[in-house]
């Protein structure tokens, strides 16, 4: 499999940690790159940021016009029809970006894995699934879209997890968000969640407490 194409953005010389941050429907990787310099906290360990960008793809519910997407959707409503076989596609390949990661020296209880959206479904399978221990998962305004398919690795039984959400979207209800975190505390994962007044998106404080996340995670 061809590793997906991404950006890089290290804020030591010597990275000794690694957040594979995966972006929502339509964006590419440029779209959370810029919050690197505002992780303050972060800035001051040894991380490397990977932001990798989705293929492009026709997608159902936007009239199958072709953009960025990790997979198709082809049901808006709430329980979100989605293409199964694609999101696992697109999880295998981030599990290549963990696998490039190990070999250039990061140990895998140093990587982290976050996702925004679809990519926050993403995360949750390739995470959740992975077979090496990793070092923590932050799932942003997104749903848990394999939980009834997934297999679970014992492996990631005890990493830190964040699920955030935004208490007034309309993209994914925030109903979402708190049946994800429902069903991982089932599963018997301890998670934290957290919510703020914003929309399908990402606010300043979040970007405070995603910071004190990714340093709880590799302190």
């Amino acid at each position: 499999m061809a590793l997906l194409p991404y950006l890089e953005r290290e804020t030591q010389a010597t990275p000794d940690a690694c957040v594979i941050w995966l972006h929502g429907l339509g964006a590419n990787g440029h779209d959370f790159y810029p919050i690197v310099p505002e992780l303050k906290q972060t800035q001051q360990l040894n991380v490397r940021f990977v932001f990798p960008h989705a293929p492009s793809m026709p997608v159902t519910i936007n009239n199958g016009f072709v953009m960025p997407a990790w997979y198709d959707i082809t049901d808006i409503n709430i329980d979100r029809k989605i293409d199964e076989t694609q999101l696992r596609q697109s999880a295998a390949a981030v599990n290549e970006l963990i696998q490039e990661q190990i070999n250039k020296g990061i140990a895998a209880n140093r990587i982290i894995i976050a996702g925004f959206s679809q990519g926050g479904a993403v995360a949750l399978e390739s995470a959740l699934s992975h077979p090496s221990t990793l070092g923590g998962l932050l799932a942003m305004s997104t749903y848990f879209a394999t939980k009834d398919s997934i297999q679970l690795s014992s492996e990631n039984q005890s990493i830190p997890i964040e699920v955030h959400h935004g208490l007034y979207d309309v993209v994914v209800p925030e109903q979402l968000g708190q049946e994800t975190v429902k069903r991982l505390q089932h599963q018997g994962y301890a998670c934290q969640y957290r919510t703020y007044p914003m929309e399908h998106a990402v606010c300043p404080a979040q970007i405070l407490d995603i910071d004190r996340f990714f340093v709880q995670c590799l302190s």
